[in-house]
C-alpha cells in the first residue's frame, strides 16, 4: 500500500542519544534546553526574532490569534484545513469568509478589503500548500484598515517567496508540526513573529499566563511541549534541506509525467517568485467526476490519495452559511493530493502517473 504520506524519521540511534541526555537531567517539559534550542533554530530558519514552540498547530492559531488582540469578526478562507476555522470559533470569533483566487486557491485580496471595511478586526488567512498569498495585497489592506495578518503557514515551513522564508510576513505566522508534516516533532506546532510583544504574550499564553513561578499576568492554558518532542525536531531540522529536495525531486517527476493531461487534471499554479518546499503534491481535476474516477483507479492499485481540503469550510455546520464562496465550494470538489513523501521512489511516481493517464483516457 502507498499512503498519501508518511513521516520522516532520523537514525534512531541520534534520537536516542538524545533522549540519553533527557534521562540524565530529568527534565521533560517547562522550557527545557532542548526546547530552547529547537526555538532559536526555527527562529534562524524562518529568519524572525522569535519562535514559540507549543503542543500543536491549531492551539498556535488560537495563541496567535489572542496575541495580536482580535476580536468579533476576523477574515478567513473557506480553503484549508479545518483547525484553521475551528481555532477562530473556539476562541470566541466569527469566521468572515473571504473566497479564494482561482489559480493560486489563496484568500482573494479584494473580497478581504469588503469584509474588512464593513467591520472585520483582522485577517487570517492560509498559504495553501505552501502556495503563498498575495502577501502585498494584504498587507497593504492591514496597514490601510490597522488590523492585524495572521497566516496560518502550516503547509509553509521551508517554502520562500522572492528569496524570503513564507513564514517571516505577517503580524504573526503560526506552524504546524504534526507527524504528516514535511518537519515535524511528532506533534507540535509553533507561532513566529518579529513582533517582541505578540512573542511574550504567546510565551504567557502557553504557560497558564504566568511570567513568572509566582506571576500571573493574565487568563491562559498549559500549551507547553516537551523536551522528548524537541528532540525529535533537532534530528530533523538540520535535514530539512535534504527532506525538501527529495520532495522536490519526486515533484518535478510528477510534473513532467502529467503536463499533458490538462485540462482534466494539472498541477496548481505557483505565485510568482516561489520556490516551494512541496509539503504535498495537489492536483486539480475539472470536474468532480474526473476526480472520483481516478481516485477509485488509486484505491484499486492500494494507493491512497486525500481529497485535502474538503469541505469548503463556510459549509461546516457551525458557522453562518451567509457566505457566498463559489470558487472555494469547487475546488473543494475538484482537488486531489498525490502521494508525496522521501522514500516514495521515482517509479512510484511513474506508476501512479500512469494510473491517472488511464483514468482520464477512459470515458465518463
Amino acid at each position: 500500500m502507498i499512503p498519501v504520506t508518511q513521516p520522516f524519521l532520523p537514525p534512531l540511534e541520534e534520537f536516542v542519544d538524545k533522549l540519553r541526555s533527557i534521562w540524565s537531567t530529568r527534565q521533560l517539559t517547562n522550557d527545557g534546553a532542548f526546547v530552547r534550542e529547537l526555538e532559536e533554530g526555527i527562529a534562524r530558519t524562518v529568519g524572525v526574532r522569535h519562535a514559540v514552540f507549543v503542543s500543536n498547530g491549531t492551539i498556535a492559531i488560537q495563541f496567535a490569534l489572542r496575541a495580536v488582540g482580535v476580536r468579533g469578526r476576523v477574515v478567513t478562507t473557506p480553503f484549508s484545513y479545518v483547525a484553521t476555522t475551528a481555532a477562530l470559533v473556539w476562541e470566541g470569533l466569527e469566521p468572515a469568509f473571504a473566497d479564494i483566487e482561482l489559480e493560486s486557491l489563496t484568500i482573494d485580496p479584494s473580497h478581504t478589503d469588503t469584509l474588512l471595511a464593513a467591520g472585520a478586526s483582522g485577517v487570517l488567512a492560509t498559504h495553501v500548500y505552501g502556495n503563498p498569498c498575495d502577501v502585498d495585497a494584504l498587507e497593504s489592506l492591514g496597514r490601510r484598515y490597522q488590523v492585524p495578518i495572521v497566516y496560518d503557514a502550516a503547509h509553509a515551513f521551508g517554502a520562500l517567496f522572492r528569496g524570503r522564508s513564507l513564514c517571516a510576513y505577517g503580524s504573526a505566522a503560526t506552524l504546524s508540526f504534526h507527524a504528516t508534516k514535511l518537519f515535524h516533532t511528532v506533534e507540535g506546532g509553533a507561532v513566529v513573529t518579529d513582533d517582541d510583544a505578540v512573542a511574550e504574550a504567546v510565551r504567557r499564553l502557553r504557560n497558564f499566563g504566568q511570567s513568572g513561578p509566582d506571576q500571573i499576568e493574565g487568563l491562559g492554558i498549559n500549551g507547553k511541549n516537551s523536551e522528548i518532542h524537541a528532540a525529535m525536531g533537532l534530528c530533523l531540522l538540520p535535514r530539512l534541506p535534504d527532506i525538501i529536495r527529495d520532495r522536490t525531486a519526486l515533484a518535478t517527476c510528477y510534473t513532467a509525467h502529467i503536463a499533458d493531461l490538462a485540462p482534466v487534471v494539472r498541477p496548481i499554479v505557483w505565485r510568482h517568485g516561489t520556490v516551494p518546499n512541496y509539503s504535498y503534491f495537489p492536483v486539480i481535476f475539472s470536474t468532480e467526476a474526473a476526480l472520483l474516477r481516478c481516485m477509485d483507479v488509486l484505491e484499486a492499485a492500494d494507493i491512497r490519495a486525500r481529497r485535502y481540503f474538503r469541505p469548503s469550510l463556510s459549509l461546516l455546520p457551525y458557522v453562518s452559511h451567509s457566505a457566498t464562496t463559489p470558487i472555494s465550494d469547487s475546488a473543494a470538489d475538484r482537488v486531489l493530493c498525490l502521494p508525496l513523501y522521501p522514500g516514495l521512489g521515482m517509479d512510484s511516481v511513474k506508476r501512479i502517473a500512469l494510473l491517472l493517464r488511464q483514468a482520464v483516457a477512459t470515458p465518463l
